[in-house]
């Protein structure tokens, strides 16, 4: 289904109906797809509930609207027309300063969060990104590193999964792309860390290249009720390359299935 939120059509997918409801968010150019493997575990005991943020996916949008609050705004619209009072949220990489975000805004809609390999800080530079500028240089070349640095992993299976993960970050567009990078810019949730009040999984594979594990870390000591699971061997995306091993863990912090 698409719903309609301040001029951006979300493609938004529904599965499951537990008693809980998770709603899930992707990283930067990732959509809902990063939340596919593990959906398939969890909507068997959980409503599960994710969309593609703007800039990527099936959504449409124009690039110009991108912005932190518009991604957060969009969020809550979610929840909104698919009348969720109240779920866990769980976000991947530079998701999670979207739902860091709106946990501080809303904090009355989450019952729980889940972090995974998440971002949430970046301090403004005094020189032009570098990795924008390779972006603006080679698209398809820089998705292509990017995806094979997110996937170290050597299982059988991992080529696949890279593969798969070049398809759907080449769906956005270039001006998207770069937008949802510039929306980060000087974007600081450390100092409201200890305000979150939710029961918070955080997950991070330990050979993430990305977002280093001691990020993940040192939001553990801050968050209140948080948990920090590492899943060994797993790069930035264990959502795609350790899908079962990350349902588990949800499962079994929000003692659902």
């Amino acid at each position: 289904m698409f719903i309609t939120h301040a001029g951006a059509e979300l493609y938004t997918v529904d599965f499951g109906s537990g008693p809980a409801t998770l709603v899930a968010h992707g990283g930067w150019i990732g959509s809902w797809e990063l939340w596919a493997e593990p959906f398939s575990y969890l909507s068997k005991h959980w409503r599960t509930v994710a969309y593609d943020h703007r800039g990527t996916g099936a959504t449409v949008t124009d690039p110009d609207s991108i912005t932190h609050e518009a991604l957060v705004g969009d969020l809550v619209a979610v929840l909104d027309t698919l009348a969720i009072e109240r779920c866990v949220l769980a976000a991947e990489s530079a998701g999670a300063a979207v739902a860091l975000s709106a946990a501080l805004a809303h904090p009355d809609r989450f019952e729980g969060l889940v972090l995974v390999d998440g971002l949430y800080h970046r301090p403004l530079a005094d020189a032009p990104n570098p990795f924008v500028r390779a972006l603006k240089a080679d698209y398809q070349g820089t998705l292509g590193a990017f995806v094979d640095a997110c996937v170290p992993e050597t299982e059988p299976n991992s080529a696949a999964i890279r593969r798969w993960g070049r398809q759907i970050l080449e769906r956005a567009p270039l001006a998207a792309a770069v937008r949802l990078q510039e929306s980060l810019n000087g974007l600081d949730l450390r100092p409201h860390a200890a305000v979150i009040s939710q029961p918070t999984l955080i997950l991070h594979g330990d050979a993430d290249v990305i977002v280093p594990l001691s990020s993940s870390e040192w939001l553990a000591r801050e968050i209140p009720h948080s948990r920090l699971h590492v899943v060994k061997g797993a790069g930035h995306v264990p959502t795609m390359t350790r899908p079962a091993e990350v349902a588990g863990v949800i499962d079994e912090f929000f003692r659902q299935g």
